[in-house]
C-alpha cells in the first residue's frame, strides 16, 4: 500500500500532463472509462457485495447501505455520467473579458486547471467515478479518499479507470485513490500543502466540519441537506402531495431529500391528514409542533428544536404549522443548511418573496428539491453541492473545478 504522501506526490508530478491535454484526448479517455466500467460489471458487483456484507455485519443503517450499493442501474448510471462529461464543452482555455487598457495592453481572463484536486467522501462509491471524470475533464489530477465502508468498491473502480486511461497512452497517476482509510491518513491528506491545490469534502456534517477545521490546504465546503417543503395557503393539494412524497421518499439517503414540512395554518387541518396518509405508505415517522400533534393525533412525536435542525436521511420528517410565508422563510433561514428549499404555491408574490429571501444554494417554486443535482442541472456528473458562498455555490460541475489566470499582451509598454 502506498503512503498518502507518495500518492499525492505522484498526482502532483503529472498535473502538467493532464493540464495541457487536448479536449479530444480527454474525451477519448472518458469514453474508454465508461466502456471499461460496463465491461467489468461483474468485478464491480462482487467487490461491492463484499462492502455491503461487511456494512450489514457492522450495523450500517439502511440509508447508508443504500448509498453504498452499486446495482446494475447505478453502474450504468456512472458510466453514462462519464459519457455525459465527455460530451460537455471543455472549459479549459476559454478566454473571457478581453479588454484593451488606455495604454494599449490587451488583458484577458483564461480558465485554467486547479492542478491537483483532493476529495474526501464517505460510503458512496459512485462518487469515485463522478469525481474522477469531472476532475479529468477539468484538466486536473485527482486524489480521492473514500470511507472504509466502500473500500473494496473504490479500489475496484479506481483500478478499472486507471487501466482505461493507461490504455489511451496516459499516466494512470492522473487518477489516484488513497488506500489508507485511517483518521491519521486523512489528516496527512488534509495537510498536503504544495501537493494538493484544493480539497473538497463530501459527506456527513461531522466529516465536512472535521475537514474544515483540520485542513491546511484550501477547502471548498460542501454541505449537508436539511431541506424544507413549504406548502402555502394557495397550494394545489395534489401537486403538494406529489412534491412532498417525491422529495421525502424517492431516495432518503441523499442530501437533496426533504427533511422538514411547513404548512400554512389556513390549510393545515385539511392538508396535514392527506400528507400523513401519503407518507404512511412509506412508514414515515413524524415529529410535529403542537398544532401538528393536535391535528394528526398521537402518532406524531412532539418535535424538539433539535428535530427541526436534523438531517434524518431516513423515513422521518419534522413538521411545523406556520401563520405566513414570512414565518416559513424565517423558520427555514434559521434551521436550514443552505442547500435546497421549496415552496408550493399559486401566489406569484409569495413565490417571488420566497425566492428572494430564502438563503440557500437552490430555491424552488412548485418542484421537488430532489432536482438539486449536477446531472439534472445539465452539468453531467457533479463533485458535490457547495453550500458556501465563495468560489462556487450549488451543484459543482466542470467550471466550478477550474481556476483562472490573467493573460496580458503588450507591445513594449513599461510603467
Amino acid at each position: 500500500m502506498n503512503t498518502v504522501l507518495d500518492t499525492c506526490k505522484r498526482a502532483a508530478a503529472v498535473k502538467q500532463e493532464i493540464g495541457t491535454l487536448g479536449t479530444k484526448e480527454k474525451n477519448r479517455a472518458l469514453l474508454a472509462i465508461a466502456d471499461a466500467l460496463q465491461a467489468h460489471r461483474a468485478d464491480i458487483l462482487a467487490a461491492n457485495q463484499l462492502d455491503i456484507d461487511t456494512g450489514r455485519k457492522n450495523g450500517l443503517n439502511e440509508g447508508l447501505i443504500d448509498r453504498l450499493t452499486l446495482g446494475n442501474d447505478r453502474i450504468d448510471g456512472v458510466a453514462d455520467g462519464c459519457r455525459q462529461v465527455a460530451a460537455l464543452p471543455d472549459p479549459i482555455g476559454e478566454v473571457t473579458e478581453m479588454k484593451v487598457t488606455p495604454n494599449g495592453l490587451k488583458i484577458g481572463k483564461k480558465r485554467v486547471p486547479m492542478g491537483v484536486i483532493g476529495i474526501i467522501y464517505e460510503a458512496r462509491p459512485n462518487v469515485t467515478v463522478d469525481a474522477a471524470a469531472l476532475c479529468f475533464k477539468a484538466g486536473s489530477a485527482c486524489v480521492l479518499r473514500g470511507g472504509k465502508e466502500a473500500f473494496h468498491s473504490n479500489q475496484c473502480l479506481m483500478g478499472i479507470m486507471r487501466d482505461a486511461i493507461a490504455s489511451c497512452g496516459l499516466s494512470p497517476d492522473i487518477l489516484n485513490l488513497i488506500e489508507d482509510t485511517t483518521h491519521e491518513g486523512a489528516n496527512v491528506m488534509m495537510q498536503a500543502n504544495g501537493l494538493i491545490d484544493v480539497l473538497i469534502p463530501r459527506g456527513s456534517a461531522r466529516l465536512i466540519q472535521a475537514v474544515v477545521k483540520t485542513a491546511t490546504v484550501p477547502v471548498i465546503e460542501t454541505g449537508v441537506g436539511n431541506c424544507h417543503i413549504y406548502v402555502d395557503a394557495s397550494a394545489d393539494f395534489s401537486m403538494a402531495l406529489d412534491i412532498l412524497e417525491n422529495a421525502k421518499c424517492q431516495r432518503i439517503s441523499v442530501c437533496n431529500a426533504a427533511e422538514s414540512l411547513l404548512v400554512h395554518r389556513e390549510i393545515a387541518e385539511q392538508f396535514l391528514p392527506l400528507a400523513k396518509q401519503r407518507l404512511d405508505k412509506h412508514h414515515v415517522i413524524w415529529h410535529g409542533c403542537t398544532e401538528t400533534c393536535a391535528i394528526l393525533g398521537s402518532d406524531v412525536i412532539p418535535a424538539t428544536d433539535e428535530d427541526y435542525g436534523t438531517e434524518y436521511l431516513n423515513y422521518e420528517i419534522s413538521c411545523k404549522v406556520v401563520g405566513s410565508t414570512d414565518a416559513a422563510i424565517d423558520h427555514i433561514n434559521h434551521y436550514n443548511t443552505g442547500h435546497s428549499e421549496a415552496i408550493v404555491t399559486h401566489d406569484y408574490f409569495h413565490a417571488q418573496r420566497f425566492l428572494d429571501r430564502v438563503d440557500a444554494a437552490a430555491v424552488y417554486v412548485n418542484a421537488s428539491t430532489r432536482f438539486t443535482d449536477g446531472g439534472e442541472f445539465g452539468f453531467g456528473a457533479e463533485i458535490g453541492i457547495s453550500t458556501q458562498k465563495l468560489h462556487a455555490r450549488g451543484p459543482m460541475g466542470l467550471k466550478e473545478l477550474t481556476s483562472s489566470k490573467y493573460i496580458i499582451y503588450g507591445e513594449g509598454q513599461i510603467r
